[in-house]
């Protein structure tokens, strides 16, 4: 049953353990109130991803997933035909002899079956939906998928010229992602509500890793909480750390016995914070003055 309301599909996130604030509550609101697809942006490990994975959990319908990457085609989303199979087919048919056998034109017809074709994600969400389309990490891909994509977003069906057109019985919910590796085009963003995610603030944090890592006691949260937001403003950081980083961080310190976060503890732990050898040297730098705030 879709929310009703902006307060009940924040209710919903949350006792998914996906704790959002007023404005990302509305939008995914009026996602689904409208049936228009959601595009989030923001930095890596703001909990875009995340959100697509709770409405599923949320809302008790399939989570279908398309990883963006580049040189993605349209049957890489969309559909292929499984040709290992359609060889033994033909194989078998060769097999019971030239009596039994059919014309030539009703093989190669008989080839072009749902029997062997092969659902990518989007031709999935399609077929199965009520569904969650996410779409991750789309300024992966190039100009030529995302037009296609705004063609399939905008009528929700796709044609297979050997079976015809499938249409979604319902629209599915579609969720696209982007890092902002690259602009995305106007055409697309139009077909879309946007929302831009920013890493929580010091309280949402908290509730964050409190509902997430409920083993990690209150004091030590806080305190994690309360260094990763004076991380993050270091300057220069390849990756600054996410929301996931933090549970990890937090999830780790508690894993070695941890009940206050000092420099020894956090310096054993970075690796799980950050990701690159030069953000380690400059976190290492800036921790003891952090932890002495």
């Amino acid at each position: 049953m879709t929310p009703s309301s902006t307060t009940e599909i924040a209710d919903r996130l949350a006792e998914t353990g996906y704790l959002c604030d007023d404005e990302l509550a509305t939008v995914s609101y009026l996602a689904l109130a409208m049936q228009r697809p959601l595009l989030l942006e923001g930095e890596p490990g703001t909990g875009k991803t995340a959100l697509a994975e709770a409405l599923a959990q949320a809302l008790d319908v399939p989570l279908v997933r398309l990883q963006c990457y580049e040189g993605i085609d349209v049957h890489q989303a969309l559909y292929d035909w499984d040709f290992p199979r359609q060889v033994l087919h033909l194989r078998a048919i060769e097999a019971m002899g030239r009596e039994a056998s059919r014309s030539v034109e009703d093989a190669e017809s008989s080839l072009y079956t749902e029997r062997f074709l092969l659902a990518r994600p989007i031709l999935t969400a399609l077929q199965e939906s009520p569904a969650v389309l996410l779409v991750d990490e789309i300024d992966r891909a190039d100009d030529e998928f995302e037009a296609f994509l705004l063609e399939v977003l905008s009528t929700y069906q796709v044609s297979i010229p050997e079976l015809g057109t499938v249409r979604a019985a319902t629209p599915p919910i579609v969720v696209l992602t982007s890092n902002r590796t690259r602009e995305l085009h106007d055409a697309l963003k139009r077909r879309c509500l946007y929302h831009w995610i920013d890493h929580p603030g010091l309280a949402r944090e908290t509730a964050i890793v409190r509902a997430r890592a409920p083993e990690v006691s209150a004091a030590l949260a806080e305190q994690v909480v309360g260094a990763v937001q004076e991380l993050r403003r270091i300057d220069g950081l390849e990756k600054p750390p996410g929301v996931a980083e933090t549970l990890d961080w937090a999830r780790a310190l508690q894993h070695l016995g941890a009940t206050d976060l000092d420099l020894e503890s956090a310096a054993r732990t970075l690796g799980a914070l950050v990701k690159y050898r030069e953000d380690a040297e400059k976190v290492r730098h800036a921790l003891d003055q952090v932890l002495r705030a």
